[in-house]
C-alpha cells in the first residue's frame, strides 16, 4: 500500500513542490505549464512510498530486451496522443515471459522489484524502459527509478492497474442517465486493487490523447498518459499515492495535434481565483442537520411560509470565510424571521465582478471563502438554526476562458457546433448544447449534486428565458427555427423538464425556482400536463414574478399625485396571479446599475421615502406569492449594492445620527416576517384563487388598495395600503359579514418603525353598513404612506 510523499522532501532527498529547491508558484510566470526544470530535479513521483529507506542504486540482473514499439506507437505515446497507453506500458504476457515497459522521463535507469525478483529494464530512449522477465504471471511489483544525482524512488506502476471506472458508469453516462455523475468523472480518491490513490477521469471524445499534469509532476504529463475507455469519450488513469489537496489539470491533445491545458469540468474543489487549477477533494464533514432534512418536505412549499433573504456571500460581510459566516449569518437571518436564505451563485467563477453568474467550476463552491467542507459547515449551521438554503444555479451559459469548458477538447463540446448558435448575445459567453446527451447529463447531475452533497434546499435557475427561446436577444436572420418552424428551444425545454423531474424524485423537500421573465405557459406546471401550446409543463415549483416586480416598482417610483393614473399597475398582477406559483422578488438586479436602492427609488423627502419603503414592504408581504428581499434593503440602505464592499452596515451604528431611521425599517421587516409566519392566511392559499378577494381595487383617487386573504380554514385577514401622503380619516372598508370586530395587528406607520404614529382603536366594530359590495364595514384611519393588517377580534 502506498501513500503520498512527504510535503517537504521525498525519503531519498528529491525536492517536492514545497521544498526550497522546487519551482515557486510565486516566481514562476506560468506554473501550470511543463518545462519548469531546465535540467533540474525530476518530477516528484505520485506513487513514491513515504517512509521507505533510501533505495540502493538501481541494479539487478538486466533482462532481455523487449520487442521495440513501432515508430507510430512510440511517437504517439511520447507526444501524448495515444488512445491506449496501457497497451504499451505496464506488464503484458509475451512469448518467453512477461514484458514490462515503463515511461519515466529524466530517469537514468529503472529496476523491477518484487518478492524474490530484482530485474533492471533496458533503456529504449525518450524515457522508455522495457524488458522481458521470465515470469508467467504478473507479480505485485514496484519500480525502483534511478534519477542519477537527482536521487532514487520506489514507486508503484500506474499502468499495472485495470480501469477503475466500471461499465455501468460508462453505460449510464452514454445514455445520459448517470444521476450521480460526480462519482464517476473527475478526480476521486479511492482504494483500487488494494492500493490507495486517485482515479482521474474526463470526458473528451474529440481528443487524440489526454495526460494528467499537476504539482506532483511539475506540470509535465509526459509520464502520465490516460487511456480512452472505448466509444464513451471518457479517459481514465489511476495514480497510486495521489491524495487530497493535490493540484491538477488535464493536458489535452486536440484533433489538430496542438495542446491545451484544462481544468477539470467535474472538479469538486478549485484553487482560489485568479489561480484556476483543480484540486483533489474528499469530504469529511459530518452533517448534524438530520432533523431539518427529515422534516423539510413534510409540507409543500406552496402551502408553507416562504420568506427569502437574498445574499451575495462574498460581500455580505466582506472578508469572512464560510466558517466565520456560519457564526454570524444564521443568527442574523433567524432574528429577522426569514425562513430561507438565497445565495447568489457560489459555484466557482474566475471574475468576481460577474457576481458568480459566469461559472467555470460547476461542481466546486468558490474557494474565495474556504473549502467545500467549510461551505457544508455553513449550510449545516443554517439548517440547525431552522433556515432553509436556496442557491442560484446557472445552466444557461458559461464563459469562454481557454482553460475551462470552451472548445474543451479542441472542438465545440459543451457548446453547440454552430458558432452563431453557441454565442450568447447578451453576455459574451457560450450557451450549452442541451441536445447533447452527455452535456444534459452533466447539468442534470450538477443540480442533483448540490442538493445531495451540500443539502441545498432549493435551486433558483438563472436566465431561463434565454434558454427557452432560440431568438432570445437575436434579430432577424440571427437564429434558426426549430424542426416545427418555431422559436422554442426544444432541447432546452426537454432539459429543464428532465432536471426538475430528477431533482424532485431524488431530493424530497427541495424546490426549484425559475427566473423566467416571459409569459411562457406552464413554467410551474407538471411536466406531464400538456398546455395549450402543446408543451408539457417545465416542472418548476415556483417562478419569480418579474411582471409584479416591474409594475409595482414603476408605481411606487412615481409621485403620489401621479399614482392614480397608474393604479392598474398595482392591480394587474391579480389577473394572472394564479397562472403560476409565484415568488415576489426584490432582488439584487433591482438595486444596481443605476436603478437605485429600494428606498432611493421612492419619491419625496427622507421621511416620505422611508414611509413609502415600509408601506411597499407591507403590501408585498400581504400580496399572494412568496417574498424575496435582497440584503441591505431590510434596513433601507440608500446606496446601490456593490460587490466590492457589500451592505452599508455602518447605517446601523448607534453613533450614527440617522441610525434609528434604518433600525426602524429593519424592525418592521422582523415584525413582517414574524406575523407572516404566524398567519396562515398570508401563505396557506398562495396558489388558490379562493385565498384572495379584493375589497376595493379601484380606489385610484385615494391611492388605496384593500383586499382580503383567507387561510385554508377560512380565517380572514384584511390588508389596506394607503400610497398617498395624507391620513384617510374615517375611511370605510367593507368586511366579511361573519366577523363583528377587527383589530390592528400591523401598522407600518408606528413610531418605532420611524412612522408618524397614526393609529386605530384597539377594536374596530363591523357596522351593518353595506360597503364595497359587502353587508358590513368598518371605519379606519389608514395612515399616510402606510400599510395596515387587520384580524378578527
Amino acid at each position: 500500500m502506498t501513500a503520498r510523499p512527504s510535503p517537504t522532501t521525498t525519503p531519498d532527498g528529491i525536492a517536492s513542490r514545497h521544498s526550497p529547491t522546487s519551482p515557486s508558484p510565486a516566481t514562476t510566470p506560468d506554473r501550470h505549464s511543463p518545462g519548469l526544470r531546465p535540467g533540474g530535479p525530476p518530477p516528484r513521483d505520485p506513487a513514491a512510498r513515504t517512509g521507505a529507506p533510501a533505495a540502493p542504486a538501481a541494479g539487478g540482473r538486466q533482462v532481455p530486451a523487449a520487442e521495440p514499439l513501432s515508430d507510430e506507437d512510440r511517437g504517439r505515446l511520447l507526444d501524448g496522443a495515444h488512445h491506449d497507453p496501457h497497451a504499451l506500458l505496464g506488464a503484458h504476457p509475451v512469448p518467453g515471459g512477461l514484458r514490462i515497459r515503463v515511461l519515466r522521463p529524466y530517469a537514468k535507469g529503472v529496476t523491477v522489484v518484487a518478492e524474490g525478483l530484482r530485474a533492471a529494464l533496458r533503456s529504449e530512449g525518450g524515457g522508455l524502459f522495457a524488458g522481458v522477465l521470465p515470469l508467467r504471471t504478473v507479480p505485485d511489483y514496484e519500480l525502483l527509478v534511478d534519477y542519477g544525482d537527482g536521487g532514487r524512488l520506489t514507486v508503484r506502476d500506474p499502468y499495472r492497474f485495470l480501469p477503475a471506472l466500471g461499465e455501468l458508469d460508462l453505460h449510464l453516462f452514454g445514455e445520459g442517465r448517470h444521476e450521480q455523475l460526480w462519482q464517476a468523472l473527475g478526480a476521486r480518491t479511492m482504494e483500487h486493487q488494494g492500493v490507495l490513490g486517485t482515479r482521474f477521469t474526463v470526458w473528451a471524445p474529440n481528443a487524440r490523447g489526454v495526460r494528467v499534469v499537476g504539482d506532483f509532476n511539475y506540470w509535465d504529463g509526459t509520464g502520465f498518459p490516460m487511456r480512452s475507455l472505448g466509444s464513451s469519450g471518457v479517459w481514465e488513469l489511476f495514480l497510486p499515492g495521489i491524495g487530497e489537496g493535490e493540484l491538477y489539470k488535464f493536458e489535452i491533445t486536440r484533433p489538430d495535434g496542438s495542446k491545451t491545458l484544462r481544468a477539470d469540468p467535474m472538479a469538486r474543489r478549485t484553487e482560489c481565483p485568479p489561480a484556476n487549477a483543480s484540486v483533489v477533494e474528499s469530504s469529511h464533514h459530518r452533517w448534524r442537520d438530520a432533523d431539518w432534512m427529515a422534516r423539510r418536505g413534510a409540507r409543500p412549499v406552496h402551502t408553507s411560509p416562504f420568506s427569502v433573504y437574498e445574499i451575495h456571500l462574498p460581500s455580505w460581510r466582506p472578508g469572512l470565510s464560510y466558517r466565520q459566516l456560519a457564526a454570524q449569518l444564521p443568527s442574523y437571518v433567524k432574528d429577522l424571521g426569514f425562513t430561507h436564505v438565497e445565495f447568489m451563485p457560489v459555484a466557482e467563477h474566475p471574475f468576481g465582478g460577474s457576481w458568480g453568474y459566469q461559472v467555470t467550476g460547476f461542481y466546486a463552491p468558490t474557494a474565495r471563502m474556504g473549502t467545500p467542507d467549510d461551505f457544508r459547515f455553513l449550510i449545516d449551521a443554517l439548517h440547525r438554526a431552522g433556515i432553509g438554503v436556496l442557491m442560484d444555479w446557472v445552466p444557461a451559459h458559461f464563459p469562454r476562458d481557454d482553460w475551462a469548458l470552451a472548445e474543451f477538447d479542441g472542438r465545440p463540446l459543451y457548446e453547440p457546433g454552430d458558432p452563431a448558435r453557441a454565442a450568447h448575445p447578451d453576455w459574451g459567453t457560450l450557451e450549452f448544447d442541451y441536445g447533447r446527451t452527455e452535456v444534459r447529463n452533466f447539468l442534470v447531475a450538477n443540480a442533483v449534486y448540490w442538493c445531495e452533497e451540500f443539502h441545498i434546499d432549493g435551486l433558483r435557475v438563472d436566465a431561463v428565458a434565454s434558454m427557452l427561446y432560440l431568438d432570445y436577444s437575436r434579430g432577424d436572420g440571427g437564429w434558426t427555427p426549430n424542426v416545427h418552424g418555431g422559436r422554442e428551444n426544444l432541447d432546452a425545454v426537454a432539459f429543464l423538464q428532465e432536471m426538475n423531474a430528477t431533482v424532485y424524485r431524488r431530493c424530497p423537500g427541495v424546490v426549484t425556482i425559475a427566473e423566467e421573465s416571459t409569459a411562457w405557459d406552464g413554467v410551474t406546471r407538471a411536466t406531464h400536463h400538456v398546455g395549450a401550446g402543446g408543451f408539457g409543463g417545465l416542472g418548476f415549483g415556483l417562478k419569480w414574478n418579474m411582471g409584479w416586480m416591474h409594475d409595482s416598482l414603476g408605481y411606487v417610483e412615481k409621485e403620489p399625485v401621479h399614482r392614480k393614473y397608474h393604479h392598474g399597475e398595482m392591480t394587474f398582477s391579480m389577473i394572472y396571479a394564479y397562472s403560476e406559483n409565484y415568488v415576489l422578488p426584490i432582488s439584487h438586479d433591482e438595486v444596481v446599475h443605476g436603478k437605485r436602492a429600494l428606498v432611493s427609488k421612492m419619491p419625496g423627502d427622507w421621511w416620505q421615502q422611508r414611509a413609502n419603503h415600509r408601506a411597499y414592504l407591507g403590501f408585498m408581504w400581504a400580496h399572494p406569492g412568496k417574498q424575496l428581499l435582497f440584503m441591505g434593503q431590510e434596513f433601507a440602505q440608500g446606496a446601490e449594492w456593490a460587490e466590492s464592499h457589500g451592505p452599508d452596515w455602518w447605517l446601523l451604528d448607534p453613533s450614527y445620527e440617522a441610525e434609528p431611521d434604518h433600525r426602524g425599517v429593519r424592525d418592521l421587516v422582523r415584525d413582517l416576517n414574524r406575523r407572516y409566519a404566524a398567519l396562515p392566511a398570508l401563505w396557506e392559499r398562495d396558489t388558490d384563487p379562493a385565498g384572495f378577494s379584493w375589497i376595493d381595487g379601484d380606489a385610484s383617487e385615494d391611492n388605496v388598495f384593500s383586499f382580503l386573504r383567507f387561510a385554508a380554514d377560512g380565517s380572514p385577514l384584511v390588508a389596506v395600503t394607503n400610497f398617498s401622503p395624507v391620513v384617510r380619516h374615517a375611511y370605510r372598508i367593507g368586511v366579511p359579514d361573519q366577523v363583528r370586530a377587527w383589530r390592528e395587528v400591523l401598522n407600518t406607520d408606528e413610531p418605532r418603525y420611524g412612522g408618524s404614529g397614526v393609529a386605530n382603536p384597539a377594536s374596530l366594530p363591523a357596522e351593518p353598513v353595506p360597503w364595497n359590495g359587502r353587508e358590513r364595514s368598518v371605519t379606519a384611519a389608514p395612515p399616510p404612506l402606510a400599510t395596515l393588517w387587520l384580524l378578527p377580534g
